[in-house]
């Protein structure tokens, strides 16, 4: 397997909202889309082999529970992390360190309830 992660997708109730909260957090720009009735704001990426959406329609529920997903928090996650709470979202664990190889996590919770990681190395 050359990667785990192909595609990923963040459940919302108002993906307005959810757009909002993450270009203010992650400073990414989004293509908005319907697909199969639902709603999909994609991540602005340059690696086309990792995206994913935000995406609003029946069966995407916001949740704290299940899996966690960590997004790219860049070169030092405290920035992102700094913009949280200004966003509209709670910050659930501070950054932290799991060793020198493996760098920093956080978690939050989004304006739409779910709860989402952030890694990065330094």
């Amino acid at each position: 397997m050359d990667r785990l992660a192909n595609w990923i997708e963040i459940p919302a109730k108002d993906i307005k909202r959810a757009i909002v909260f993450y270009r203010r957090v992650l400073d990414v720009d989004f293509h908005e889309m319907e697909m199969g009735g639902n709603r999909y704001a994609l991540f602005g990426v340059t690696d086309s082999n990792s995206g994913g959406a935000l995406v609003e329609g029946d069966g995407y529920v916001p949740s704290e529970q299940g899996a966690v997903i960590y997004l790219n928090g860049g070169a030092d996650l405290s920035a992102a992390l700094g913009r949280v709470e200004k966003a509209g979202g709670k910050v659930l664990l501070g950054k932290t360190f799991l060793s020198k190889q493996a760098g920093y996590i956080a978690y939050f919770r989004d304006a739409e309830g779910n709860k989402v990681g952030l890694h990065s190395i330094r």
